[in-house]
């Protein structure tokens, strides 16, 4: 039985990540903060309360991070896979109006809970037996090119690059390995539609979107590999989609 955490499991591509997972025959503990959301997540796969648990968590605390991930190894007895998809989203703001309060939900949810929730997947893959696993961070083109006015969301998903590449690296002693999906503008699952977006020139376009499943099709090879392979970095977008120099 292969052992996973979905982190943001209640909504949007958390949901469709952890639905895709347990289709797959995967086992998985569901957290986010709307115990609600993870439990409708949790209907909605047809998986019984031994593949699938919901663990209410707030991920930028390191109690409540460290309760998950005790709860996943009491349930389960090991972890096998951290998808770390959890984050924030706030109005894109010129960089003069953006509130210190929406600064640093981004950091919190995005940065510093992406590190706790990999440091306590790293601890319980590196002392199991036996050892490893498969930790995936949810980056985003913005990782490495930005957008205007998105200077929280682009600086906390280049911290999320720079957290890929340090677990990649520290992991190789205990066969944990790491890899990062940037995926780009995915069409919105409650089938309204795509939003105009500003473009690097100050226009605003409707840009093309991806189907959801090309994202968990990208997630599940990720996933799928044995632990002597990792797919280090992997951007799925849109073939028209602004992203190189965003033109």
């Amino acid at each position: 039985m292969r052992i996973g955490v979905v982190t943001g499991g209640g909504s949007g591509l958390g949901r469709a990540a952890a639905l895709a997972l347990l289709d797959r025959g995967w086992s998985l503990a569901l957290a986010g903060r709307r115990a609600k959301a993870l439990d409708e997540t949790a209907e909605l796969s047809g998986a019984g309360p031994d593949r699938v648990i919901s663990v209410p968590t707030d991920i930028s605390s390191p109690d409540g991070v460290a309760a998950l991930f005790a709860t996943v190894r009491d349930h389960f007895g090991r972890l096998d896979l951290l998808f770390n998809n959890a984050g924030a989203a706030v109005p894109r703001r010129p960089v003069a109006e953006v509130p210190y309060e929406e600064w640093s939900r981004v950091m919190d949810t995005t940065v510093t809970g992406t590190f706790l929730c990999a440091q306590e997947a790293f601890r319980t893959m590196r002392d199991q037996s036996p050892q490893g696993g498969r930790i995936i961070n949810n980056g985003a083109p913005s990782a490495h090119s930005p957008r205007p006015n998105a200077i929280a969301y682009t600086a906390a998903k280049h911290a999320v690059l720079g957290l890929t590449r340090a677990l990649s690296l520290d992991g190789r002693p205990y066969n944990i390995s790491c890899g990062q999906l940037d995926v780009g503008n995915v069409a919105p699952v409650d089938g309204s539609p795509q939003p105009p977006a500003m473009q690097a020139d100050g226009t605003m376009a409707v840009e093309a979107t991806l189907p959801v499943a090309r994202f968990t099709e990208a997630l599940l090879l990720m996933a799928s590999m044995p632990l002597d392979t990792n797919v280090q970095f992997l951007t799925v977008l849109p073939t028209t989609m602004p992203y190189i120099g965003r033109g």
